[in-house]
C-alpha cells in the first residue's frame, strides 16, 4: 500500500514504527545489592561514630599521634563528615531512588558533596600525622586526593548537565567513600596471615608488624575497590555502546524504502 505521494504507507500496528516508550525504572526490590549495601553502611557508621561523639580522645578507634593537638578535632570532623557521605551516598547510587525521587536525590547529592570535600581535606591532614608508618600515610594521602578529585569532578559534570559522566564519577567517589570498610577487612585478613610470622619475618618487632598490617590494609582497601569499580563501569559502557549500535542497525533495517 502506498500514499498519494507514492511513498509506502506506515502500518499503524507496526511495532517498528511505534514511538519507543521510555524504560520504566526497575522496582527497588529488583536491585538486590541495595539492602546489603545500606545495612553495611549503617552498621559501620553505628559502630564507628559513637565514640567520637563523646569528645574523649581515649575512646578513639585509631592510634593518636603525640604532640599534635589539632589531630583529634580533625579526626572527629573527618569521621562525622565521612559518616554523612556514606549514608547519603547509598541513596545516590540507588537507581530506583534516583529516578523516583529526583528532588531528594539532588538534595542528598549536595549533602554528599558538602560532606566529601572537607572530609577529604581533613583526611589529608590526618594521613600526614597518623602513626601507622610511611606506607600507610602515603596511601591515605593519595586516597584523600582522589576522593576530593572524583567528588569535585562529579559535581562539575552534573552542573554541566553531563549526567552520564556525573553518574560514573559519583560511583568512583562513593567507592572510595566505602573503601574504609574494605580497609578493615583487609587489615583483619593481613593480621591473620602475618601474625604467625611476627617472631620470624618481623624479628619480633611489633612496630614493624603493625606498619606492615596498616600498609597492606590501606593500599588494598581502596585500590582493589577502585579497580573493580572501574572494570564494572567499563563493562557497562561497552554494553551501552553495543545496545546503541543494535538500535541504529534496527532502525536502518526498518527504514521504509522508496
Amino acid at each position: 500500500m502506498t500514499t498519494s505521494t507514492g511513498s509506502p504507507a506506515l502500518q499503524p500496528d507496526s511495532a517498528e514504527q511505534a514511538p519507543r516508550r521510555p524504560d520504566r525504572p526497575k522496582s527497588w526490590w529488583r536491585r538486590p545489592w541495595v539492602v546489603p549495601l545500606a545495612l553495611v553502611a549503617v552498621a559501620f557508621v553505628g559502630f564507628s561514630l559513637p565514640p567520637y561523639l563523646t569528645g574523649d580522645p581515649g575512646l578513639a578507634r585509631v592510634p593518636l599521634p603525640e604532640g599534635v593537638a589539632y589531630y583529634y578535632p580533625l579526626l572527629v570532623a573527618h569521621v562525622l563528615l565521612a559518616s554523612v557521605a556514606m549514608i547519603t551516598g547509598v541513596f545516590q547510587v540507588w537507581p530506583w531512588f534516583r529516578t523516583r525521587f529526583r528532588r531528594a536525590h539532588r538534595m542528598l547529592g549536595r549533602a554528599y558533596v558538602i560532606a566529601c570535600i572537607p572530609g577529604a581535606l581533613t583526611g589529608m591532614v590526618i594521613a600526614v600525622h597518623t602513626p601507622t608508618g610511611p606506607v600507610a600515610q602515603t596511601s591515605s594521602v593519595i586516597l584523600s586526593i582522589l576522593w576530593l578529585v572524583f567528588t569535585i569532578t562529579a559535581f562539575r559534570r552534573v552542573r554541566a548537565r553531563r549526567f552520564a559522566e556525573h553518574r560514573r564519577w559519583m560511583i568512583r567517589s562513593f567507592a572510595l567513600t566505602m573503601s574504609i570498610i574494605t580497609n578493615r577487612v583487609w587489615g583483619a585478613l593481613a593480621w591473620m596471615i602475618l601474625e604467625p610470622q611476627l617472631d620470624t619475618t618481623f624479628g619480633g618487632s611489633q612496630l614493624a608488624f603493625d606498619y606492615a598490617i596498616s600498609g597492606l590494609a590501606t593500599w588494598l582497601g581502596w585500590t582493589v575497590v577502585l579497580f573493580l569499580t572501574e572494570a564494572w563501569l567499563q563493562y557497562g559502557q561497552s554494553r551501552e555502546r553495543r545496545a546503541r549500535a543494535d538500535r541504529r542497525a534496527g532502525r536502518g533495517a526498518a527504514a521504509p524504502t522508496a
